[in-house]
């Protein structure tokens, strides 16, 4: 197995041979009042007879190219919008190599007042530590939340549950513009209030330095909300409108100059998610079961506004200050139809259960940072920040049996209440200095403050009076301080570099039950070494290997115990005495970069201990599930991803990925062992139409896999987005579909020695149509070497 997974790694070094006949051609592309590198700039190359397009591409963030032909008679035509065009015809071919030099663009002054930017940068990009996922070409995302992003993003699941997996497993830590953010925290569906046009791309770290937070034991999501640093007032608004109820309104604001840069958010909106779901419960000792088949529908109005502003004390020294207030307003409703079943499959009784909750749950964060740039060296600064975030949740629930059938059911009214508040505050320094031009050092330190209060009740209705429950009703508290300090040391060459790192992170966890005075104290110190290195074996491969050691701290949620009390048979609480994750990853990637196509494949090694799981056991004919630590989980994967373009007009992009996992352990005394894998796969094709129309259709398959007690089903699924631009491009339309077929269903089953339990769920169909504008004036079409954004 590990033999062949590591021949499909280097398979890319054949392709490298089989197109070594080729003429290879190299330049760098600049700007020739800033001196500063283009980056996708379009490269043309051109049959000198015919002039027609034999091959194309774009060059890279340092302004270079890279493209191959077999012809012996072409032209070369280097373009980017406000530039004047470049056509080269007069160079020399040497051992099948011909180097361009620099190749310098002159600005079009006719065309840059006219020149209006929206973002035509390639859907996904891979950097040295990490992948980006550029959110703005990603047509199937129109009218998304932040979490319908993430599940388009390869090797990124999102569940139902809104819980985040990556390559398949969870513990992922989730950024917001590389921080911590009260948009990430536990506390409900926080993200949803993040629409797609807000957000820029999406970086996904699998194996981070030392430099990092060591939370999240599958490694990191970042969120890049959008910022423009042109010059000018420049902005955007866009709105959307969908079935089910998916209607949206965004607008975005920045006014640059030189000693300011104000940039604003707004997002307004209000979606339905409705879903079927079916569970049952069945008593293998006696044959009994209870079935469970109904529906529900989540309602929710959003509203999030970010502000802030960027004070430029001088070139070398930046104040930033920003605030992001966001509200989510809920209402949920259910109707569960139960029925009590005999061994003989005779129905006993059955009853309605009806489901009402309203819930606010108001959001603040605010953020001081401080950027100092050194003028000795470039890439030489300091950088201080401290963020403070709150967040609330005030739900109320009441839950109606009516029966419907049978003697068995009767009549009852239950009322949960959670009043939930949380503070966060993060202090940060990090300083980075380079050393003879190819050394460079990183040190700094970061303080972490979690403070959670959470009252929870259940209540029965008894004579027209609620009776709290005191068995099912608690006020916990939690609190966690995490100090962390890091040192790396990288040294990048002309084909090999290094990097290693060393952080430590010191935690002081504790909670405690208040009615009950249980409680729970933790402190631990860790250290985390990380090495990452790379070699470029050729101008077009190279190799890249790391390895990091991650930690994942339960969640205030798995260790808070309260229950939700949907279905009475089968209930969920958290788990006060969960300890962390501990997790060494290792992993080694290839990367071919073609003037055709590109080609990354990763072998990767997870070791992890006191490995969280959900478990479910049977108490009294209930079904109770919870996060328990129980042993080891090996994990053992491929992933590859490649993209290809056929023709001008026609993208390919494709992602794979499959994991083998060995899990071992001890639960309940008794020894226990399996292996099992399961793998995932999703396919792009981008298509550019006539009349400025753009085609996007994705297919993803996720497999089924097995847990330490579920069996979980696959199912394959498909989305559709159009794009068309108008008025030369300053308008754009977009018509998404996602889950074309309603085929995203998620089922599961668990088989035990008395009892067995099967669920399942369903969301369906979201269709969505989006119109955006965007506008900049002044100096704004100025190109300053950095990527031009929407």
């Amino acid at each position: 197995m590990r033999l062949s997974l590591i021949c499909i790694l280097f398979f890319s070094i054949g392709l490298n041979t089989a197109f070594s006949q080729e003429v290879e051609i190299t330049g760098k592309v600049i700007d020739g009042k800033s001196q500063a590198p283009i980056e996708f700039a379009t490269v043309k190359l051109l049959d000198k007879v015919t002039g027609n397009m034999l091959a194309g591409t774009t060059t890279q963030a340092d302004g270079t190219l890279l493209l191959a032909t077999s012809s012996e008679n072409f032209s070369l035509e280097i373009s980017f919008m406000g530039f004047i065009t470049q056509e080269l015809s007069d160079f020399e071919v040497i051992n099948n190599k011909v180097d361009l030099g620099t190749i310098v663009l002159e600005e079009d002054s006719k065309l840059m007042d006219e020149v209006v930017v929206q973002g035509a940068k390639s859907t996904t990009e891979f950097k040295l530590d990490k992948r980006v996922f550029n959110v703005g070409q990603d047509l199937s995302s129109t009218g998304a939340s932040a979490l319908d992003v993430l599940n388009n993003i390869p090797s990124v699941n999102v569940n139902i549950e809104g819980q985040i997996l990556l390559r398949g497993t969870g513990g992922v830590q989730v950024l917001i513009n590389g921080k911590p953010s009260v948009l990430t925290s536990d506390g409900g569906n926080a993200l949803g209030t993040v629409t797609a046009d807000m957000i820029e791309r999406v970086e996904v770290i699998t194996n981070p330095s030392a430099k990092y937070n060591a939370e999240g034991t599958s490694g990191i999501i970042n969120i890049v909300l959008k910022k423009d640093e042109k010059k000018g007032i420049n902005g955007s608004v866009t709105l959307n409108t969908g079935v089910p109820n998916n209607h949206s309104l965004g607008f975005s604001l920045n006014k640059r100059t030189d000693r300011f840069n104000i940039f604003s958010q707004l997002g307004v909106g209000y979606r339905t998610m409705p879903e079927d779901f079916e569970t049952i419960n069945r008593n293998l000792s006696d044959g009994t079961r209870v079935e469970n088949i109904g529906d529900a529908e989540k309602n929710e109005k959003f509203f999030n506004l970010i502000l802030g502003s960027d004070f430029y004390i001088n070139d070398k020294n930046v104040i930033t200050l920003s605030g992001n207030y966001a509200f989510e307003g809920e209402t949920e409703y259910s109707t569960g139809n139960f029925g009590s079943y005999s061994a003989a499959n005779t129905l006993l009784s059955g009853w309605t259960r009806n489901e009402s909750t309203i819930a606010d749950n108001p959001k603040w964060q605010y953020e001081l940072q401080y950027k100092s740039d050194f003028s000795d060296k470039e890439d030489h600064f300091l950088l201080i920040s401290a963020i403070g975030s709150s967040f609330a949740k005030d739900q109320s629930s009441e839950f109606g049996n009516t029966p419907t059938f049978g003697e068995g059911a009767q009549t009852s009214q239950q009322q949960t209440q959670n009043d939930f508040s949380q503070a966060e505050y993060t202090f940060q320094a990090d300083y980075t200095r380079p050393f003879a031009e190819k050394f460079t050092l990183e040190t700094g330190g970061q303080y972490f403050i979690s403070k959670v209060k959470n009252n929870y009740s259940i209540s029965d209705l008894e004579d027209g009076i609620w009776v709290v429950i005191p068995t099912l009703s608690n006020d916990f508290d939690y609190s966690q301080n995490v100090l962390g300090i890091y040192g790396t040391g990288a040294y990048e060459g002309d084909k090999f570099g290094l990097k290693l790192g060393l952080r430590m992170e010191s935690t002081d966890l504790s909670t405690e039950l208040k009615q009950t005075g249980e409680s729970n104290n933790q402190n631990f110190t860790n250290l985390f070494p990380t090495l990452h290195t790379s070699y470029k074996l050729t101008k077009g491969f190279s190799v890249q290997g790391g390895y990091s050691r991650r930690i994942s701290r339960p969640r205030f949620f798995d260790l808070n115990p309260f229950y939700n009390i949907r279905n009475t048979y089968s209930v969920r609480t958290g788990n006060p005495n969960l300890l962390p994750e501990y997790t060494d990853s290792y992993e080694v990637t290839g990367i071919f970069d073609h003037a055709l196509f590109s080609l990354s494949s990763s072998i990767y090694h997870r070791y992890i201990t006191q490995t969280v799981e959900d478990v479910t056991f049977s108490e009294n004919g209930i079904n109770i599930t919870m996060p328990m630590n129980i042993g080891t989980n090996q994990v053992t994967g491929l992933e590859v991803n490649g993209k290809v373009t056929p023709t001008q007009w026609w993208g390919i992009n494709a992602d794979f990925n499959y994991n083998y996992f060995d899990r071992s352990g001890t639960y309940e005394s008794t020894l226990f062992g399996f292996t099992s894998s399961q793998w995932s796969s999703k396919l792009t094709n981008k298509f550019d139409l006539p009349a400025d129309f753009t085609l996007e259709i994705v297919g993803d398959y996720r497999s089924s896999f097995q847990t330490f007690q579920r069996t979980n089903k696959g199912y394959a699924l498909a989305d559709i987005g159009i794009r068309k631009k108008i008025i030369k491009g300053k308008v754009i339309a977009n018509l998404s579909v996602r889950d074309v077929f309603a085929s995203r269903v998620q089922k599961n089953e668990i088989v035990s020695t008395d009892f067995s339990q099967y669920s399942y769920r369903l969301r369906g169909r979201f269709i969505t149509f989006g119109v955006s504008f965007g506008f900049g004036k002044g100096e704004a079409m100025e190109f300053s070497g950095t990527r031009r954004r929407f």
